[in-house]
């Protein structure tokens, strides 16, 4: 068996399109574009990289970016205080606070301050809660995008048995409540899990978001098991080379030969997050304008 490979940078593409033509429907209808605003404290080189690239593909997608670049010392005063009037600025449908934040600030009073309706990372408490109880809230970026590659790849998962590997509340708790509420049998595995492979080794759908390179082995795998890799992890750079290879939680090539279906890294759940990010502000501005959100978004 050669497992399919699930081309996330493709769908994402199909997605960022899709939410581009909503947009523009939007500005006709409300007499104004979708706005993101994206706020980077500090000159942390891969935020910069993240912040730069959000920006361009708001843009790409007929919405405005309103871009707040703050220095590394910048009080938790006064970063609340532009939480603050983002909050209150009709322009903007999206508040994105770039992670990490210096040391001397605290993420989770960040993120509280920010408005619900408009926290379309889907990190606030609230959303938090709104999922776990199956109420219309914002879900983190990343694993909106995982289940959107499943469902696309498998249609109904009615009575699969899941297995997310890892329990963050930016990834691994969503994402197990997002299968959840797709009628899947779910097991959330972490680090402390007893029998590790052997819990995999049950799964129709494996989700993989622990930051440990090549961890998940293709002896763990059921055969004909659906792959989603979310982890993104760089290994030491080979002799005469300035960068090591980007590769996953999951051993690729060997998975690629149990599985049905797998997401390689990179080109597979990355490309999904900035997708859904912009697709999570196009929803925010139809519900803050009072418009419906239009179907199949």
């Amino acid at each position: 068996m050669t497992a399919a490979r699930i081309d996330g940078k493709a769908f994402a593409a199909r997605l960022r399109e899709r939410v581009g033509a909503h947009a523009l429907d939007f500005a006709n209808e409300a007499g104004r574009k979708p706005g993101l605003a994206v706020v980077l404290v500090g000159d942390d080189p891969a935020s910069q990289v993240y912040v730069g690239s959000k920006g361009k593909a708001t843009l790409a997608a007929n919405m405005e970016s309103f871009e707040h670049r703050l220095p590394d010392d910048t009080s938790e005063e006064t970063l609340l205080a532009l939480v603050e009037k983002l909050n209150h600025d009709d322009a903007v449908d999206g508040i994105l606070v770039q992670l990490p934040l210096p040391d001397h600030l605290d993420e989770q009073s960040i993120i509280a301050s920010i408005s619900p309706d408009k926290d379309v990372d889907g990190f606030h408490v609230i959303n938090a809660g709104r999922l776990s109880v199956g109420q219309s809230g914002f879900v983190p970026c990343t694993p909106l995008g995982c289940m959107m590659l499943l469902t696309d790849q498998l249609g109904d998962l009615s009575g699969l048995e899941a297995v997310v590997i890892g329990r963050s509340n930016i990834v691994g708790k969503p994402m197990a409540q997002l299968l959840l509420d797709a009628n899947a049998t779910v097991t959330i595995a972490h680090s402390r899990t007893k029998d590790l492979a052997g819990v995999v080794a049950r799964a129709d759908i494996v989700v993989a978001a622990v930051g440990r390179p090549n961890m998940v082995r293709k002896e763990w795998l059921k055969p004909g098991a659906t792959v989603i890799d979310v982890g993104i992890n760089r290994l030491p750079p080979e002799p005469g080379k300035d960068k090591g290879k980007l590769v996953g939680d999951v051993a690729f090539d060997e998975a690629s030969e149990v599985a049905s279906a797998i997401t390689p890294v990179p080109g597979g759940v990355g490309p999904m997050t900035i997708a859904v990010l912009l697709r999570n502000t196009l929803v925010a501005a139809h519900r803050n304008a009072g418009l419906s959100v239009p179907e199949g978004i």
